[in-house]
């Protein structure tokens, strides 16, 4: 057995921007392991390192070389294999070929089964590791992907990385595995921080990799986590339980940014505290990556964490250094803002009109006239107050002004939000104000749901008023293209009629594509109608699945009528959870409602002949009239464990008429009266749901 030893495959380059980083560590130990495996070389756990400048696998116990192979594969039978003249035949060919030997060295022998059978014999010798170590770091680093960003190419080689490659250090125990990329040959030196530990250093052996970063001023990116979350821990504790925004995309960046963290407070002027403070954080934190940091109280305060990269024991001049760079940033953002103020709602509103939509669907400002008119129809859906309906008229009316501010042409993320802020400057209510604001929501999964209810109806037109727009004109979301998010906007519709407004989406579809056609855009509306809504459906369906409601009870009750999303979820799991504690009268109860389904004639319609029926005819039909009276009154007041609870009491009755009864009787009348009986009972089901769609 060969021996084996720790490996180091380091690449130092140029600073990578987070987001590669980020990337290359994810692939960076599967092409290792993969490479390992398909050369035979046997090896113990791989751990990625990262740092903005480096990027590296270790890897325990890798074997010296690899295992000397001996290898027998048997083939087809001899008679097959050769023909009456002994030469090969196109089996033993194709066999030899398959296995990588000459046909001629093919082994006839008898096996175990007394059958004499051709076999290949394959002697492969053992090779040692550090050329095939060579050759798979050549190839890794030529394999990792770049997405979204440009590879480089440096000097006067061809070879392309995402930043120049500048050293490598690749080393098996003790020993320098040569590996040539770009003009580069690796050594047993890595390279330290820029300022606190700069130049070579040698690294003995892969055991001792990152103590001897750590020396030269280099953390692995969990122990720079670490140091930023003490760090932060530690702001927070020295100012009575105040909050520092640590948004989990802008961290991990600032982790990728940094080789020495060390976390620094610095503040800013009083007056940009007059300023929204989404747009004061999102300066500073998109721009400058800097953290905000609140009180108790939940305010924002005037300081704010930065991590450094530097001296420590430079931190003053650092800090302030910082905060000359946030003092003109933040000037820009209170500069934009105290435009916008000037400038009056409905001057913003008609500047819309320049604004495209959508091509073929006009203008921002048309837009905004469509979802004013269908938060109407959606406030009288939802049979909201009169007060509140105003108050989502009002509020869609300047929900997208804001657009052509100057705050959110800087600040995109930032639209509604600044809206809300310029309507209370303008002297709208706070009702209005906050729908502006929260219209957009949920923006993604997981979201919060506009806070009241007229930014509710505003954020549904809205989301609504694209779906139907795109259907109307012929593209729909596809397998890969979805450009303008429309399965994110119908899942936000479902959720805040299912929280929030209680209604369902079919009434609502005609009202969003008839503002289409009265704006000229011509479509079927019937056939766009239902499609809309059987995309809606489909992403209802999918929400339920989701959430863990067993795929053929989401199929039974979206084969009914039940379509407001509330009430949907609601029956659904009314009824997976009434199958889980009864599967026999359920499972029962599906195989007659099926077979009955098979057998009514609904052309017959559902009026019984009392006095054609016998005792278990009888008892059907009083099952199901009871059943059926308290399936209606279950559903209006919306007590879904009735309504099942009312269904489940018909197996008892339905298989008893199916034991006793023959239902295609020789005599017409008998047999007509049966099928309508089975239609009656077929009817307590229709609008609620398939139960024959239901699995044992």
């Amino acid at each position: 057995m060969a021996q084996s030893r720790d490996f180091l495959f380091e690449i130092g380059c140029e600073e990578m921007p987070s987001a590669p980083l980020v990337n290359a560590v994810r692939q960076l130990g599967t092409l290792v392991e993969r490479g390992l495996t398909e050369a035979g070389l046997a090896h113990g756990d791989i751990r990625v390192v990262s740092t903005p400048r480096r990027l590296a696998a270790l890897v325990s116990d890798v074997a010296t070389a690899t295992e000397e192979v001996h290898e027998v594969k048997r083939g087809p039978a001899a008679s097959i294999a050769f023909d009456a003249e002994g030469a090969p035949t196109k089996a033993a060919q194709g066999f030899a070929r398959k296995c990588g030997v000459d046909p001629a060295d093919l082994v006839r022998r008898e096996d175990a089964d007394g059958r004499e059978y051709v076999f290949a014999e394959r002697s492969i010798p053992s090779a040692p590791a550090a050329p095939i170590l060579s050759a798979l770091c050549t190839k890794v680093i030529s394999s990792i992907e770049w997405p979204n960003y440009r590879s480089q190419r440096w000097g006067s080689t061809h070879e392309t990385f995402v930043r120049p490659v500048r050293w490598l250090c690749v080393l098996l125990g003790d020993e320098v595995v040569p590996v040539s990329f770009a003009g580069v040959e690796s050594g047993n030196t890595t390279r330290g921080h820029r300022v606190l530990g700069p130049g070579e250093h040698v690294v003995p052996e892969p055991s001792a990799y990152e103590s001897v970063l750590e020396s030269a001023g280099v953390l692995t990116e969990d122990r720079r986590r670490a140091v930023i979350a003490e760090g932060i821990a530690r702001v927070e504790t020295e100012r009575g339980g105040a909050r520092v925004d640590t948004p989990a995309k802008v961290l991990d960046e600032v982790v990728n940014l940094c080789e020495w963290p060390t976390v620094l407070v610095g503040s800013f002027d009083e007056e940009f505290l007059q300023v929204p403070h989404e747009i004061i954080c999102e300066s500073m934190l998109t721009n400058q990556r800097y953290f905000p940091i609140y009180d108790a109280a939940g305010n924002l305060t005037r300081e704010f964490v930065v991590v450094s990269n530097g001296r420590p024991e430079c931190a003053p001049a650092i800090i302030e250094g910082n905060e000359c760079v946030v003092r003109a940033r933040l000037y820009d953002a209170k500069f934009f803002y105290d435009e916008d103020l000037k400038v009056d709602l409905e001057d913003f509103r008609s500047r819309l009109a320049n604004v495209a939509f959508q091509e073929k669907l006009g203008s921002v400002l048309q837009k905004s006239e469509r979802i004013e008119d269908l938060s109407l129809a959606i406030a009288h859906a939802a049979r909201i107050g009169a007060h509140a309906a105003s108050d989502a008229q009002r509020a869609a009316h300047f929900a997208k002004a804001d657009l052509v501010s100057q705050a959110v042409v800087e600040f995109t993320s930032q639209q509604g939000v600044m809206g809300g802020y310029y309507a209370l400057a303008a002297g709208e209510n706070a009702e209005v104000a906050a729908a502006i604001r929260d219209h957009y929501r949920p923006r993604f999964a997981g979201d919060e749901l506009p806070e009241g209810v007229a930014g509710c109806i505003v954020a549904v037109a809205d989301k609504l008023d694209t779906v139907a727009g795109m259907f109307a004109i012929g593209e729909p979301p596809t397998g890969s293209k979805d450009p303008f998010a429309l399965r994110r906007s119908a899942i936000g519709i479902l959720n805040i009629l299912r929280a929030r407004l209680g209604c369902g989406y079919e009434e609502l579809v005609p009202a969003a594509l008839s503002a289409y056609a009265e704006q000229g855009i011509e479509f079927d509306a019937g056939e766009v109608t239902e499609a809309v809504c059987a995309f809606i459906k489909g992403r209802m369906e999918q929400m339920a699945r989701d959430e863990g409601i067993a795929p053929d009870t989401v199929a039974a009750v979206s084969a009914g009528t039940v379509c407001a999303p509330a009430d949907f979820f609601a029956l659904a799991r009314a009824l997976d959870q009434a199958r889980a504690d009864d599967p026999e009268t359920f499972g029962n109860l599906a195989t007659a409602y099926a077979r009955a389904s098979h057998l009514a004639d609904a052309s017959l319609g559902t009026e019984v002949d009392e006095a054609l029926l016998g005792d278990a005819e009888r008892d059907l039909l009083s099952a199901t009239e009871a059943a059926r009276e308290l399936v209606a009154d279950a559903r209006g007041r919306r007590d879904f464990d009735a309504l099942i609870a009312g269904l489940a009491a018909l197996r008892e009755p339905i298989d008893r008429f199916f034991d006793d009864v023959l239902v295609m009787d020789e005599d017409e009348a008998l047999r007509a009266n049966r099928l309508r009986l089975l239609n009656r009972f077929e009817a307590v089901f229709a609008d609620i749901a398939n139960i024959g769609l239901l699995k044992g």
